[in-house]
């Protein structure tokens, strides 16, 4: 079976496609298969974030090698976000001048690169959080996936609720909702479009959009364009 990468900055949320076709026995078992396929991707790809409103554009370069994933963004002020998948749950630091921090719970919600995504985004927290549902299947772009749902245990963050379309044929997140303590949606993310390199299929572009959970109305919206990975 061929891969399929779909890469979140978001999130992008890569795939690896299961050992077996059938249906996995629970929600945690699919989070896992999600989880598993960053620590075993090792590639390099360039890219850019494009603001929808204004055409603003912020260069990347998104590397993921030895169970890590960063996140390099070329403008001033420089700025490198790389995600540990080496504990549990995945640990996001933040490197600027002046050094390294450790990106807590309470600093998640803000925007990186003056974008429609943020930290939290980047840190997959949700893919760790204890107990998710199997809400059923759906379809995204004609592709059969399971409706994995989890719901935060805490109090910090942006997102209490997360919803995650899994591509059954991948086990790659092609999709998904985030929803606050109202049960309103504040986030989507959905991959448009993709790449065949090689074996396998990888992100193009990723659209992201901040809702307003007042009125539902798309009140940011961000594109990751990625170029064909490097080869290692």
């Amino acid at each position: 079976m061929k891969r399929l990468f779909l890469l979140l900055p978001l999130l992008l949320l890569p795939g690896l496609a299961p050992a077996q076709s059938s249906q996995p026995k629970s929600a945690e078992e699919i989070l896992r298969i999600v989880r598993l396929s960053y620590a075993l991707q090792n590639h390099k790809m360039s890219g850019k974030l494009r603001d929808d409103a204004t055409g603003r554009t912020e260069p990347l370069e998104l590397t993921m090698d030895n169970k890590v994933m960063r996140f390099r963004f070329k403008n001033q002020p420089p700025e490198i976000v790389h995600l540990d998948m080496n504990t549990t749950p995945a640990t996001l630091y933040q490197v600027k001048p002046g050094g390294t921090t450790q990106v807590t719970g309470n600093q998640s919600s803000q925007s990186v690169r003056g974008m429609a995504f943020n930290y939290e985004d980047l840190s997959l927290r949700f893919l760790y959080w204890p107990r998710p549902q199997l809400m059923g299947e759906d379809r995204v772009s004609g592709q059969k996936c399971w409706i994995v749902r989890v719901t935060n245990p805490g109090t910090d963050g942006p997102y209490y609720v997360v919803d995650i379309w899994v591509h059954q044929g991948s086990g790659g997140a092609a999709k998904m909702a985030a929803f606050n303590r109202s049960s309103k949606v504040v986030k989507r993310y959905q991959v448009t479009k993709v790449q065949k390199v090689d074996d396998a299929t990888v992100l193009k572009e990723l659209k992201i959009e901040t809702v307003n959970p007042a009125t539902g109305a798309v009140s940011g919206r961000t594109y990751m364009m990625m170029e064909n990975p490097e080869k290692k």
